[in-house]
């Protein structure tokens, strides 16, 4: 879905902008620059800093399933090696440098030494295991000359900055046909973009994300993602990394075990088993189908437990990193969220660790017994309240979208919209911009 209002596009950038501020305020930062900055911040105790470093879950060893969650790089990126020993996870995924801006201070070579050395000691292989995601600010598919200039630089530094840290696997969001061109010629320019950053690095693995959004949003369809891989020369250096949140807002089922198989014989035929190198494992707040990019809980969401049951007992899923971007918001047993003296959400990291062995122990499970159907019917349960927030959101909507379309038909217009939005309707229209998500295939 395509918004036009400036207001709305700012909200989302916004909600973007807020998921990772956090660890992007001191990722890769130059010392000379910290200094610039006088941060008081509050000494934590012994007791605190103890408790941090305990590890929330050990790391299953020798496991054939590679899972981990996409963890924070703030201080430098050698840092997201102990944050994923920190859950318990076999893999990883993290920003290698600010999403909120253009220009990002160099990749400095301690770090670099570091994150290598973090690597070595907590046996994590990076060049199989670790998957950085890209910037959000990028895109390749923009065919206008300033613009695809400054995505591509980004995107080359980010390329560069694996092959220092011995990173094999890069994932990034395709783009947005946003230049008014048609979608064969944005497609073109996403791949040429590609074939030119490949001819400037020389091992870094492209993995294009399949992406929930429709419209002008380039990898919504196996169909694109199979019309991009066909333009890259070389084949041996672009895969897929399969959001399943993104495949299900996009039309694919992943479900059942008819469904899930349907969709991956289709995966199969259009893109290429070949090249699925890496998992965004990510449930849905959003109903199948809805085009909308709103990830959730492993089994609280819309696509529940049995999905990642099929997906974890599936070969194909073997030994590749599979990675959750699931939200770490503490919740109650109801799903209601759990707030701290000052009325700040709070955080709880022992989320991923509780998810990473609540995947593994569903390897071999059978989905009859009382156990997995006790954890079925618990999680779902867990997200009922936010799973109906959601669908009420899209229903009115709808029916806002619908009474507009009928003024507009009345009054003989040819266009929705265009009149000044009354001052009464912008908490509802704040409220229904979430469902608009679009932030991350920035124009």
């Amino acid at each position: 879905m395509v918004v036009n209002t400036k207001k709305v596009t700012k909200k989302r950038k916004s909600q973007a902008v807020e998921t990772v501020k956090k660890e992007d305020s001191e990722l890769d930062t130059d010392p000379a620059q910290k200094k610039k900055k006088k941060v008081v911040r509050k000494r934590k105790t012994a007791e605190e800093k103890q408790a941090e470093a305990m590890p929330l879950a050990a790391r299953t060893v020798g496991h054939k399933l590679y899972i981990g969650a996409h963890v924070s790089g703030a201080g430098g990126v050698h840092n997201a090696v102990l944050n994923s020993h920190h859950i318990g996870a076999n893999a990883f995924a993290l920003f290698l440098k600010s999403q909120r801006k253009w220009a990002n201070p160099p990749l400095l070579d301690d770090v670099c030494t570091s994150f290598h050395s973090n690597c070595g000691s907590h046996t994590y292989d990076q060049a199989k295991y670790v998957v950085p995601h890209g910037s959000y600010l990028v895109n390749l598919a923009h065919t206008d000359k300033t613009r695809t200039e400054q995505a591509y630089d980004s995107f080359l530094d980010d390329l560069k900055r694996c092959e220092r840290l011995g990173i094999v696997y890069y994932n990034f969001h395709p783009g947005t046909n946003s230049s008014g061109v048609d979608r064969p010629t944005a497609i073109r320019h996403l791949a040429s973009n590609i074939n030119r950053a490949h001819k400037e690095t020389s091992s870094v693995i492209t993995l294009l994300e399949n992406m929930a959004h429709g419209g002008n949003v380039l990898g919504s369809t196996f169909e694109d993602l199979r019309d991009i891989i066909a333009l890259i020369n070389d084949k041996s250096r672009v895969g897929v990394c399969l959001d399943t949140c993104h495949a299900f807002a996009g039309g694919y089922d992943l479900r059942t075990p008819f469904a899930f198989n349907d969709t991956m014989s289709k995966f199969h035929e259009l893109v290429g088993t070949n090249y699925l190198r890496a998992v965004h494992m990510n449930d849905s707040k959003a109903p199948f189908a809805s085009h909308k990019d709103l990830h959730a809980n492993i089994g609280t969401g819309f696509l529940g437990l049995r999905t990642f049951h099929n997906i974890v007992n599936d070969a194909r899923f073997e030994g590749l990193p599979l990675i959750l971007e699931t939200p770490i918001e503490a919740r109650d047993d109801d799903g209601v969220l759990l707030k701290d003296e000052k009325g700040k959400e709070k955080e709880d990291k022992g989320v991923w660790a509780r998810e990473i062995k609540l995947l593994e122990s569903l390897v071999g499970m059978d989905t009859e017994s009382e156990e997995f159907l006790g954890l079925e019917a618990q999680l779902a349960r867990k997200g009922r309240k936010e799973r109906e927030r959601i669908e009420g959101q899209m229903e009115r909507k709808r029916e806002k979208d619908a009474a507009k379309a009928d003024r507009a038909a009345k009054k003989g217009q040819k266009g929705v919209g265009k009149k000044k939005k009354k001052a009464s309707d912008e908490s509802e229209e704040s409220e229904l911009s979430e469902l608009d998500d679009g932030a991350e295939s920035a124009g």
